[in-house]
This record gives C-alpha cells, structure tokens and sequence, in this order.
C-alpha cells in the first residue's frame, strides 16, 4: 500500500509539472507581441502636422508662436534614431499670443522677419543637421544649427516616441542663444543704455516631428 501510494505521487508531481512547463511555454510570444520596435530606414518627415515652436522673453513679459518645417527626414538603425535633418521656413513665422486681427500680431511678424532679426528676404531658410546622437538614460541629439548663414553646435534632449499612425520626435523645451547667430536687437551684450527695454538673448524652442508609416 505504501509503495503504491508513493507512486501515486511521484506521479502526480509529474503530471503538474509538465503542465506548467507548458503553460510557460504558451505564455512567453504573448508578451514578444506586444514589444514595437520601429524599423531600420530612412523616413520623411510629415511637414502638414510637424511644428517648431519659439518664445521670447523681456522684462515686460513673453512672445511665442511658430515656424513650419519645410522638409526634414530621420534616420533609425536598429530601434533607435542615428540622424536625419530638417530646414525650416522663415517665411512662415507665425506669432500665437497675439490675436491674428491685431495689428500688433502683423507689426511683431514683420519685425521678426526684417534685419533686426531673422532677416527672411536674405535667408528664407534655417536648417539643423544632426551629427551625433547619444542614447544614455536620456536620448541628447548632438547637430548644427544654422540661422542667417551662421551656422553653430547645439544638443537638446530628445525622445522618439510610436504613435497610432507612425512614430514622433519630440524635443521639450530648450534654449538657444540668438546673439550667436548675429541677431543683437536689443541685447545687453551689445547695448548698455537699454534699461528695462532690453530683450533677453535666449529664447526658448520646443518641436514635434511626425512620421507616418
């Protein structure tokens, strides 16, 4: 009687673990269907839905609005982003905390595109080329940007990002120094008799880039 019920249960044991071993077994592609991974490939920028946002700032308060991409592109390789380039518009400098019937929305476009400061007629066009791309904890583009022919080192943090259509870039909030790039109206670098009328030399950018697959 013992042996028997000593074999009952070396048997059972049997039983239960081959059981779970298939469970294991059934339940391991559930969870690799679920990880995306964005292709290897060489992708075009979505120009109708992709933004650069800018602010500025003074002692008095804020601007902000923004710039359409005129064309740009992104480079992944194995999952992650490794390049890509974009040129933007100057032409199609928008101000947003101003209302568009206001006459100081269409006087504050206009002084941004004259030589006081973006100099549109002569440069229609800023672009940024990315040159490196480091992925630590955090993604830090590394890429030259040029406004008004000049053209500089920046790195700003970055995540890349699947969406329901594609994927997106999204670049929070960073800032640029625009005396660097020959842009000197009212910075106190340049002018010690501003007072309070001075506007600051940094000025904020934030983007979106979308891709759609």
């Amino acid at each position: 009687m013992k042996k028997f019920m000593i074999l009952a249960l070396i048997i059972s044991v049997t039983i239960i673990s081959c059981k779970n071993e298939k469970a294991k077994e059934v339940a391991a592609p559930v969870a690799d269907e679920k990880v995306e991974v964005i292709a290897d490939g060489t992708y075009i920028a979505n120009v109708e839905t992709s933004i650069l946002n800018w602010k500025g700032f003074k002692p008095t308060g804020t601007h902000d609005g923004s710039v359409a991409i005129k064309e740009g592109d992104l480079i992944v390789f194995e999952g992650k982003l490794v390049g890509g380039g974009f040129i933007f518009d100057m032409n199609s400098i928008v101000v947003s905390d101003i209302p568009v019937e206001d006459e100081g929305n269409a006087k504050l476009v206009g002084h941004l595109k004259n030589e006081d400061f973006f100099d549109v007629v002569k440069n229609p066009t800023a672009m940024f080329q990315i040159s490196e791309v480091l992925h630590e904890e955090t993604t830090l583009v590394k890429g030259d940007l040029t406004i008004k022919g000049i053209t500089k080192s920046i790195q700003f943090p970055v995540t890349l990002n699947k969406t329901a259509t594609g994927f997106e870039l999204v670049g929070d909030a960073f800032k640029i120094d625009r005396t660097e790039f020959d842009i000197q109206y009212k910075s106190q670098k340049f002018f010690d008799d501003l007072k309070d009328k001075f506007i600051n030399d940094e000025f904020e950018i934030s983007f979106k880039v979308n891709v759609s697959l």
